[in-house]
């Protein structure tokens, strides 16, 4: 990575509005961190943007992106010397950016380097496109699900004939039991929930004997009087439910190890969309419209 030959004093950030709406961007200009002994700059040359990027929280959650006041598009990020890493060299900015986040939450998610034979990927966004990957190369068959068909075509089309399983959930309201449908009856090894509590009766109907379902998100929204009795699901299939937080610094090397092994081409979890640092609030509208597929990507 290179690095910076003066500190900058000042930056560019995009901060949620203090208006009416919570959706809307303001541009400012803010002093840059002050360095400790053990902290180094480092250049950011692309972000991804994540669900919780869109919902309207704390101070911390405020701060969105940083660039630098000379013109030159840059972010700049304060991180302690020990959580540096190496990212795989045949990667693009834009694809290494999705890597840290949805890359290392589906990795953990689908609990590699464990061998699964099918895995459940619950919509197309971010981590579910990079479970689809992962999956693809590291001989799981994944089964994925949407409300359009668009998107399932799209993400078909990334892996060979008839290596990828679709369920649009719109058309199968119960699409649990689409999931035995391709596995013979087995139900999936691994679910990917994305969705939340809403989803939880049915991500265990669809889970084979043995199985663990990841709770990634809540894309169904938190609702939590809603969560259902799992005690005798998971007690009559012998099953395991993991909550998922990103992940640890050696899940993330890890991740990037099997990416650098196998090679694994990352431009399928991309959206055909990248926006400019400038372009932000428009990256923001995409992101909270939910056309996007995979990843949305600001290049600064």
């Amino acid at each position: 990575m290179a690095i910076p030959q003066s500190i900058p004093q000042s930056y560019k950030a995009f901060r949620r509005s203090t208006g009416n709406s919570p959706t809307t961007l303001e541009s400012v200009i803010e002093e840059a961190p002050s360095l400790k002994p053990n902290d180094v700059l480092i250049r950011v040359h692309a972000v991804s943007l994540n669900y919780r990027d869109g919902l309207n929280g704390t101070e911390e959650e405020s701060l969105l992106l940083r660039g630098n006041v000379d013109g030159v598009l840059r972010e700049y990020a304060v991180f302690d010397q020990n959580v540096l890493f190496h990212l795989p060299k045949h990667l693009s900015w834009e694809e290494a950016a999705c890597i840290t986040c949805a890359g290392t939450t589906a990795w953990n998610a689908i609990g590699m380097p464990q061998a699964k034979r099918t895995a459940l990927l619950q919509g197309t966004g971010g981590v579910s496109m990079f479970g689809l990957m992962i999956c693809l190369n590291a001989g799981i068959r994944p089964i994925i699900t949407s409300s359009w068909d668009r998107k399932l075509d799209l993400a078909k089309a990334v892996g060979g004939p008839d290596s990828i399983e679709t369920i649009n959930h719109r058309t199968h309201p119960k699409w649990e039991e689409e999931v035995h449908r391709p596995t013979n009856g087995r139900g999936a090894d691994v679910v990917i929930n994305n969705v939340g509590p809403t989803a939880i009766a049915q991500s265990l109907a669809s889970l084979a004997q043995r199985g663990t379902v990841s709770l990634v998100g809540f894309l169904g929204g938190y609702h939590m009087d809603r969560f259902p009795d799992t005690v005798m699901p998971l007690l009559v299939k012998n099953s395991t439910m993991r909550g998922i937080l990103v992940g640890t610094k050696i899940d993330h090397q890890n991740l990037c190890g099997f990416l650098t092994e196998k090679k694994v081409n990352l431009k399928p979890i991309l959206d055909d969309v990248v926006f400019s640092f400038e372009d932000s609030q428009a990256a923001f509208n995409y992101l909270y419209s939910g056309k996007h597929i995979g990843k949305v990507v600001i290049k600064l």
